[in-house]
């Protein structure tokens, strides 16, 4: 299940968001909104919700992964590969993007 969460996220929302993973939660952020599509099996999926129900720009979107578990953040996804945005790489690069994410990640998820 996808939740676009813009606040910080319920017991219950967590819980079906970690649903397909078993605890790890696909994410991917909008860094100048500041909030996120969590849950899904494929990123893309997340990324088309943001893009079309909160009219979310394609180029502040990056996605990555959350386990509920031990905390980490993750920076990793083929949504990430941007060549004409300095990204040749599923790897977030940018350490402003990172932050951005795992501040928005922090908020909401934790």
């Amino acid at each position: 299940m996808i939740l676009i969460l813009l606040e910080k996220a319920t017991d219950e929302q967590r819980q079906k968001v970690a649903e397909d993973f078993g605890g790890y939660i696909k994410i991917v952020a909008d860094v100048k909104q500041g909030i996120l599509a969590a849950g899904g099996r494929l990123h893309v999926d997340a990324e088309q919700k943001l893009l079309k129900e909160v009219d979310s720009k394609q180029e502040d979107l990056w996605g990555g992964g959350f386990d509920l578990e031990t905390g980490e953040i993750d920076f990793d996804s083929m949504i990430n590969l941007r060549p004409a945005q300095d990204n040749p790489s599923r790897e977030v690069l940018s350490a402003d993007i990172r932050k951005k994410m795992e501040e928005i990640v922090v908020r909401i998820l934790k």
